[in-house]
């Protein structure tokens, strides 16, 4: 089955800054595919092509067999799109809000009333349809932009950092509705900051300065990269980084609650020369643990791979 978006080299270009650059992505049928990356990577303007928002400077997008950017008309009806922010009417309640974007859809009566009372029961939304939009809560927010995006039953599922600023509780219920709609046959894409998330997807793209750096399953991502992976445990972290960031064979070393995450290349150091390293330097004592990376020490580690190979 061939995937249900492919991109060719898309570019988007704002005067001399790339905020797509190049991008070549597949994306198949059924699966959460996560974009992920900092502020101004180019994910909302990847989505934004995507969609037919944006014109490209060059490349091609190819959305459910159509042309991103020629047939936007054709695509429309089988996307749903959340974007960053709450674009519902406040003073219109949880059912007036749904109603009308049922009537842009062109929904009928009896297409909208069972599709609208199981969107109700599967969010858990039913108790609030006469709440007031501007009167939920962030994660509630959410849940109701999610069942006007889901309305009209579209194929492809868009969402443009749905879980920014909403608790951790909220965000793991999001996440819930994301696998059952997905085990239902839609295909998701989603954009998102928090690399913890990206352990739920079923395949990542990580972008920074809007290029795909790299592209594949969270446990491939993990297993994939060259260098090992230390957590450091000693009395002082600050001094500890600021003697390793520069020592030979280290890759990178940041910190991760109370202790600090070290990628090392194996075939120019070892954690014993660290150790030891750290140890005259009367930060003892010391010890370095062998790790398997989280999504966040991967991104940290390939971030950093241009401007050290450029050194």
């Amino acid at each position: 089955m061939p995937p249900i978006i492919t991109t060719q080299s898309l570019t988007r270009r704002f005067d001399s800054l790339a905020a797509v650059d190049a991008l070549d992505l597949e994306i198949d049928r059924g699966e959460i595919f996560g974009l992920v990356g900092p502020d101004g990577a180019g994910k909302t303007t990847t989505l934004r092509l995507l969609c037919g928002l944006l014109e490209p400077t060059s490349g091609t997008a190819q959305v459910v067999g159509h042309d991103a950017s020629r047939q936007s008309e054709q695509i429309k009806d089988r996307i749903g799109y959340m974007a960053q922010r709450f674009g519902l009417y406040g003073y219109l309640t949880v059912e007036e809000n749904i109603r009308f974007y049922a009537d842009l859809y062109g929904l009928d009566s009896d297409q909208l009333e069972p599709q609208m009372n199981s969107l109700l029961e599967m969010t858990r939304m039913a108790p609030f349809r006469d709440r007031q939009a501007g009167k939920l809560s962030g994660g509630m927010k959410q849940k109701l932009a999610l069942m006007c995006a889901l309305l009209h039953r579209p194929e492809i599922l868009l969402l443009d950092e749905p879980t920014n600023g909403v608790d951790p509780v909220s965000r793991r219920d999001f996440w819930q509705l994301l696998y059952q709609v997905v085990g239902d046959g839609m295909t998701v894409l989603i954009t998102t900051a928090y690399l913890d998330e990206a352990e739920r997807c079923s395949r990542v793209g990580m972008m920074d300065q809007g290029r795909l750096i790299r592209c594949d399953t969270p446990d491939a991502l993990q297993d994939q990269l060259e260098e090992n992976c230390y957590e450091i445990q000693c009395p002082d972290t600050r001094q500890a980084r600021a003697l390793l960031a520069g020592a030979p064979g280290v890759s990178s070393v940041e910190f991760s609650g109370y202790a600090l995450h070290l990628f090392l290349a194996p075939s120019r150091t070892t954690p014993e020369i660290l150790q030891a390293l750290l140890e005259q330097a009367g930060c003892s004592p010391a010890r370095l643990t062998p790790i398997r990376p989280s999504m966040e020490d991967v991104f940290v580690a390939l971030v950093g791979q241009p401007s050290r190979e450029a050194a």
